[in-house]
């Protein structure tokens, strides 16, 4: 008898075509809850939950409630969301997804990945050493895999692997066996409104640890260092290329198609050294990543075999370095980094392993806030890179007041990261500029979190 969960369930997700949104909906779905959701435009998200014949609302209203009983919201719902509002008043109870997706895996053991940078990777590259070890884990991720070709996979096993959002505190409600914190920095301060209170969110993260798992932490990062200082909880391991890790770094060797890599493990009870780990990725942020994955995977009892199979065989994650097309020997890439320390640590990867060509980085800033927050680190990120394309800001619904003139923010660029800066007004613009100049041994990097995707890979019809 085939035991069909929340049967008398409809589960209603505004906001359902976000990623997090959707991939939630799948595991759901595929669990046997009734689900539905709406959204205010078509996207590849909501294209793949029509393939799992699931019904979507392309227009918030509120008759999209009916029969409704259970209402999960995305962050970016607003609270005057005719649709939000109706469930309030017809008194269903409401979940965000951060608090859904916690009661979803709460009888699984999770292992949770999150931090400021590199989360969607690390949560793929895990995922991918499962799958080869025939672990077959419950995967939910911020970015589509291409091992699966979707951000969500329900499992067979009772293992979930899940990449938890700090963006809005909705880490903490994930309840984990093992974690990984990859990095802190100075992102969603629209949020925490400082620092302080983002390092206090995640020194409470790591003193939740439970006595029966573990945190993986990067001790290579300034902030983790200094939440290390006053967490109670020392249940944790660190990794880096610092000679203080549990997991160490070392021998790294990079090119423009893989890295390789030796970890030095020196935990209590053992001692050794994995040697000649491959992943087809460049950059020591991604070898970081590469190496918390191996930890986690060697803490559970995963071969070395199996886990450098899973690093080797990884295909990668949509929007992560991936390569689109070449033109007159010039390299288009599509990349997600839309934060400084993320441009910055592509660009280093990138100079060391494409020394003798040119790097143009297509830079489309995401969100008035971040640009407004972080103007002078944003300035300093690009001196690896020769030229930047500075497109306009894509605004994510903000509505706010930059501070400054764009124009200001330009030269502040060219003076901090000592590169060449020209402004691209719009995609056409772009389109027009790169069919004169893209030629040769250059390679141009779109970077951002808005639309500069589609932008990059329209190209290769357009130029």
């Amino acid at each position: 008898m085939k035991i069909n969960l929340g049967k008398t369930e409809l589960i209603h997700f505004i906001g359902i075509g976000g990623i997090g949104m959707s991939g939630l909906a799948i595991i759901m779905n595929g669990l046997g809850f009734r689900v539905k959701g709406s959204d205010i435009s078509n996207n590849k998200n909501i294209e793949r939950l029509k393939e799992k014949k699931i019904l979507i609302f392309l227009k918030h209203n509120k008759k999209n409630l009916k029969k409704s009983t259970v209402v999960v919201i995305s962050s970016a719902i607003k609270k005057n969301n005719p649709e939000l509002k109706e469930a309030k008043k017809l008194g269903l109870p409401i979940y965000t997804r951060g608090e859904m997706l916690g009661h979803i895996v709460s009888l699984m053991r999770n292992i949770s990945v999150t931090g400021s940078h590199g989360k969607t990777t690390t949560t793929s590259l895990i995922s991918n050493i499962f799958t080869k070890a025939n672990l077959d884990p419950t995967i939910i991720n911020g970015g589509v895999l291409n091992s699966f070709g979707n951000s969500a996979k329900l499992g067979k096993s009772n293992w979930c692997i899940i990449e938890s959002d700090e963006s809005d505190g909705s880490f903490l409600k994930i309840p984990f066996t093992y974690s990984i914190v990859t990095n802190v920095d100075a992102e969603h301060l629209d949020y925490y409104k400082s620092i302080k209170n983002l390092k206090k969110n995640f020194s409470f993260f790591l003193e939740n640890t439970p006595s029966l798992g573990k945190a993986f932490v990067c001790i290579d990062d300034k902030n983790i260092k200094s939440i290390l200082k006053k967490t109670k909880n020392k249940n944790f391991y660190t990794y880096g290329v610092s000679k203080n890790s549990n997991f160490r770094i070392i021998n790294l060797v990079q090119n423009s198609k893989f890295s390789k890599f030796d970890l030095s493990i020196s935990i209590p009870g053992k001692k050794k050294i994995i040697k000649k780990i491959r992943i087809p990725l460049i950059g020591l942020h991604n070898i970081k990543n590469a190496a918390s994955a191996v930890a986690v995977s060697f803490s559970i009892g995963i071969s070395d075999n199996l886990i450098k199979k899973g690093l080797s065989e990884y295909t990668g994650v949509q929007r992560r370095f991936n390569y689109l097309f070449e033109h007159n020997k010039s390299i288009f890439i599509d990349d997600y980094a839309h934060h400084p320390t993320e441009i910055s640590s592509v660009l280093d990867g990138v100079r060391k392993v494409y020394s003798k060509k040119e790097i143009i980085c297509v830079f489309q800033p995401h969100r008035i806030s971040r640009v407004k927050n972080l103007k002078l680190e944003f300035s300093k990120c690009f001196k690896k890179a020769d030229t930047v394309l500075l497109c306009p800001i894509y605004k994510a619904n903000e509505n706010i007041n930059l501070g400054f003139s764009y124009n200001s923010f330009a030269k502040l660029i060219i003076k901090n990261s000592k590169v060449k800066l020209i402004n691209i007004e719009n995609e056409l613009i772009l389109r027009k500029f790169l069919k004169q100049t893209a030629y040769g041994q250059k390679i141009y990097i779109g970077m951002g979190a808005g639309s500069i995707s589609n932008w990059m890979k329209n190209l290769k019809n357009n130029i």
